[in-house]
């Protein structure tokens, strides 16, 4: 596929390390999504992935998104779009009918937007709320507190869908506090199930290119994958 025909080889790559790290922790792979983060990488890279088997996508800004799904998810209705990156609230209502879900709901007032936009649109959009695991980290709530504020606003609402959470584990050479990150985020998922009754709320998202696979051994059901599959970015 021209200049991206190498994405077929290092998706397969991806799945592989998604398969040795579930058995080491004695799961099944299937029990993990991996989403192709396409991020400053052109349609031409999207296309390659979904040519080599996938149909998950991730982008960060609203603006790329928009410049690069639209045409490409009407065409391939089994590919769904998602939101990663920090989302203004002022570019909420553009959300609904881009993404599929937002994994990146960090305030209160974000969710309130995103649900009065859904309703607004007729339709429900899936969210994942994003918890702050790392000390380097600026985005996702602070702390569980923050957190269970957000769940509980999300409760009283019908067009926004919590189904779980996502984190950004902090950067660093040494395993330790990557895997702290992830068990704190897996710690959160389960004491949410306690309190909310959300069905299906049982999404871990967590781990990138360098930390997937411990992210896939500490529970991850879904890795956000962009460089190990399509290489450094290109803006």
């Amino acid at each position: 596929m021209g200049e991206y025909g190498f994405v077929a080889e290092r998706y397969a790559r991806v799945l592989e390390g998604i398969g040795a790290a579930a058995a080491r922790s004695g799961r099944r792979p299937e029990e993990v999504s991996l989403l192709a983060v396409t991020k400053f990488h052109p349609l031409e890279a999207v296309e390659a992935a979904y040519a080599a088997g996938a149909r998950l996508f991730g982008e960060n800004r609203v603006q790329e998104a928009e410049a690069k799904y639209p045409a490409f998810l009407a065409a391939h209705a089994d590919a769904r779009l998602e939101m990663i990156g920090h989302l203004q609230s002022n570019k909420a209502r553009k959300a609904p009918g881009l993404f599929s879900r937002v994994q990146s709901v960090d305030s209160v007032e974000l969710l309130a937007e995103l649900d009065r936009r859904a309703a607004a649109a007729g339709l429900r959009l899936e969210l994942l709320f994003e918890l702050r695991t790392g000390e380097d980290s600026k985005s996702g709530f602070a702390g569980l507190d923050e957190l269970w504020a957000a769940c509980e606003a999300a409760a009283g609402m019908a067009s926004a869908v919590p189904r779980g959470l996502m984190t950004m584990a902090p950067l660093a050479s040494d395993p330790a506090p990557v895997r702290a990150a992830f068990r704190r985020l897996r710690s959160a998922l389960e004491e949410a199930a306690r309190r909310f009754a959300f069905p299906g709320f049982d999404v871990l998202s967590m781990g990138m290119s360098g930390d997937y696979e411990l992210a896939v051994e500490e529970g991850s059901t879904l890795v956000r994958v962009g460089t190990a599959i399509f290489g450094e970015r290109r803006a």
